[in-house]
């Protein structure tokens, strides 16, 4: 199977998965495509950048600062730049 056949199947199996949950629903393609899978992505998309996140953090690369009643902010630990390059230039 090429890329293009695997990429319309995993398409195909979020359009079910959405459908499964939601039974009743119908919408345009441009519907399917914002509101079914868009969510879908970007509920993937978080679970990603969360693990990212915390291997920044255990890196020392990023610094997570809290205040109360707020959720964490991330901004870059600019004593670990040196590190922070290196990384970048291994890509």
């Amino acid at each position: 199977m090429d890329n293009d056949q695997e990429s319309e199947h995993q398409i195909g199996r979020e359009i079910l998965r959405y459908l499964e949950k939601y039974p009743d629903a119908k919408d345009t393609l441009e519907g399917i495509a914002q509101w079914w899978l868009l969510k879908s992505l970007a509920a993937k998309k978080v679970m990603e950048v969360e693990r990212a996140v915390a291997f920044l953090l255990a890196e020392g690369l990023i610094i997570e600062t809290r205040r109360e009643g707020s959720p964490p902010i991330y901004k870059l630990n600019r004593n670990k730049e040196k590190e922070i390059q290196e990384m970048l230039k291994s890509e």
